[in-house]
């Protein structure tokens, strides 16, 4: 029998999470067996932590339940003969040092994965973050060359991907973020204009500055003060992505926020949410694409490792805090 670490939502998060809000525990795992579901035993060796994280906590766990999340995991035994001891798979079976698994749920590495390449990238850059940035360029905001995009969180593991992507498109690319740190990486990745929100005197001065005639292409990842600023801007026939609302993830109390439709009218805008599991059925040629723009170089990585599975939710609080650049990945 195996034991297995494991973090758990002792207690839902009320306003930002903290630490007192997971538990360690150990689990036991039972063996391998020929027939049923339990024909492969796992370790995770990299672990994803995320901004989803945080709203889907409240809308699909309970309290007590193993945290949500994403790993890539090394095969340790194996009675599948589609999986060979060694193997590197994507999982999705959340915080846990080691899990059991029919074979069904895991995503074996490309077979091209180059051995110099770090395997953590699957849950980043060549992962669902990658992904998400691809997807969302391509068929939401619907890029053309030419065209200005703008991308706010850009220094994150989504963000970071749209900017370069919108690049490798033929794009003029504004990017956001939180600290000089991270817009001196926007610059070194390519982006033509960036700028950090929290030292400009004016939002809406220096949105107008890095692209005076405005925005064809708005990927949020923010929500908030930051959409409702950057909605004005938008060019004629805008096209807004909706990926995520991290400024509004932690808030006990919602935010009351500006009214959206004289903009949206006038300019005649698109705005659209989405999921990136929309396109799940072509997740493998977005993986593909993203995988050779890495290995020739034209999209580059960065990624915030925290070593130690006690560590996660430190790294998670953290990430929700800004602190990475890049992807977060814990080390286990």
């Amino acid at each position: 029998m195996m034991t297995a670490k494991v973090w758990v939502l002792k207690k839902h998060f009320e306003g930002f999470p903290k630490t007192s809000d997971f538990e360690l525990k150990k689990i036991e795992l039972p063996n391998l067996k020929d027939g049923g579901k339990r024909k492969l035993l796992l370790e995770s060796v990299f672990l994803s932590v995320d901004p989803y994280m945080r709203p889907y906590s409240r809308r699909d766990m309970k309290e007590g339940d193993i945290m949500i999340g994403t790993q890539v995991g090394r095969i340790v035994e194996s009675k599948n003969p589609a999986f060979t001891v060694g193997d590197f798979v994507v999982a999705r079976s959340g915080w846990r040092t080691h899990f059991i698994s029919d074979g069904k749920d895991l995503q074996l590495l490309p077979s091209s994965w180059p051995e110099s390449l770090p395997k953590s990238l699957a849950l980043g850059t060549v992962g669902m973050p990658g992904l998400t940035a691809y997807f969302g360029l391509l068929e939401v905001c619907k890029m053309k060359p030419g065209e200005t995009v703008l991308v706010n969180a850009a220094a994150g593991a989504v963000g970071s991907v749209v900017g370069q992507l919108a690049k490798i498109g033929g794009c003029k690319v504004v990017g956001c973020a939180g600290s000089d740190e991270k817009v001196a990486y926007l610059k070194d990745i390519g982006f033509d204009e960036a700028f950090n929100y929290k030292t400009v005197t004016s939002l809406d001065e220096a949105l107008r500055k890095a692209s005076p005639d405005g925005y064809d292409c708005f990927f949020d990842n923010v929500g908030g003060e930051f959409a409702s600023i950057a909605i004005n801007h938008m060019k004629r026939y805008g096209r807004i992505a909706v990926c995520g609302a991290i400024s509004q993830y932690n808030d006990s109390v919602p935010q009351k926020g500006a009214y959206i439709q004289i903009p949206m009218i006038f300019k005649e805008l698109r705005m659209e949410g989405f999921i990136v599991s929309r396109w799940n059925n072509r997740q493998e040629e977005g993986l593909k694409a993203l995988l050779k723009w890495v290995v020739e170089g034209k999209v580059k990585f960065r990624e915030q490792v925290t070593e130690g599975f006690e560590n996660m939710p430190m790294a998670f609080i953290g990430m929700l805090k800004g602190e990475n650049l890049g992807k977060a990945i814990v080390k286990v």
